[in-house]
């Protein structure tokens, strides 16, 4: 797939994200929301739903197949036909959202090839949207809300990442709601090799944003995840010059896979 194609298609996927984030903020606003379990026993609300259709809207008629947290999922042996794809988390960290400490996402990449080519990861209330494609970069747009313009303008708006930042040691960011005793022995052992080693906690897809941003050097993941918790962040952080590794054999991580759970993973810069 060309470059110009790509970016046709990261833009539907922005507008999409916005579409979703509106949809989301409305639930999260509302004196209360029904929290249901899934046959996971993870939580699904009203936002997660209303946030899926609104995304469906725009990229469903694209011509590349969707797989969404809260779709119907085709089985493997259609989906190893697939070129491409979306893979789609229409509220990621959801728990953060039911906990309302804002930290939670819209995630949305474009697969190639199992390859995370493009990426859209909007913040409704922080209004902040990360978007991303492996020829163009990666970029951080702030107080964003909906968006009017063409995509060239919403780049030149943008802040491409990573930042420069000077620091000293490390900073290390972890999950702020699944932190286990694996994670904190890999810190553990950073700290043998560095003088400095900072532990941040953040929710959602937030910490793969950090990462690119070079707001944190390297963020461990030793619990499960799905892959389109990561797919999105994962286009991202690559086209800032970061990598998401397998944690056993250095490769980087692939998409569309027969099982749709992620191996245990290292991003980092």
């Amino acid at each position: 797939m060309n470059f110009s194609k790509r970016k046709e298609l990261l833009f539907t996927a922005i507008l999409a994200s916005l579409k979703a984030g509106k949809k989301i903020l409305d639930v999260y606003h509302s004196d209360d929301f029904e929290v249901q379990l899934k046959s996971d026993d993870s939580p699904l609300t009203i936002a997660d739903q209303r946030a899926h259709k609104a995304i469906v809207s725009l990229i469903d008629n694209l011509g590349i197949p969707v797989l969404s947290e809260e779709g119907v999922h085709a089985n493997y042996e259609e989906r190893k036909l697939w070129k491409q794809c979306w893979i789609v988390d229409p509220l990621d960290g959801t728990k953060e959202f039911i906990k309302r400490n804002d930290e939670f996402t819209v995630n949305i990449a474009l697969i190639d090839e199992g390859k995370p080519v493009a990426g859209v990861i909007y913040v409704p209330v922080y209004r902040q949207l990360y978007f991303a494609d492996k020829d163009l970069g990666a970029f951080r747009t702030d107080d964003i809300e909906d968006w009017k313009q063409n995509f060239d303008d919403l780049v030149k708006f943008s802040n491409k990442m990573p930042f420069d930042k000077k620091r000293e040691g490390l900073i290390v960011v972890g999950s702020r709601s699944h932190m286990n005793v694996d994670t904190q022995s890999f810190i553990e052992n950073l700290k043998k090799d560095n003088s400095r080693v900072e532990m941040i906690s953040k929710g959602s897809s937030l910490k793969l944003c950090m990462v690119a941003e070079n707001e944190a050097n390297i963020y461990p993941r030793f619990a499960p995840t799905m892959e389109w918790d990561i797919a999105a962040g994962h286009a991202i952080v690559a086209a800032s010059g970061g990598k998401v590794l397998h944690i056993n054999s250095n490769l980087e991580l692939s998409y569309n896979k027969k099982d749709l759970l992620n191996p245990f993973f290292i991003c980092k810069r």
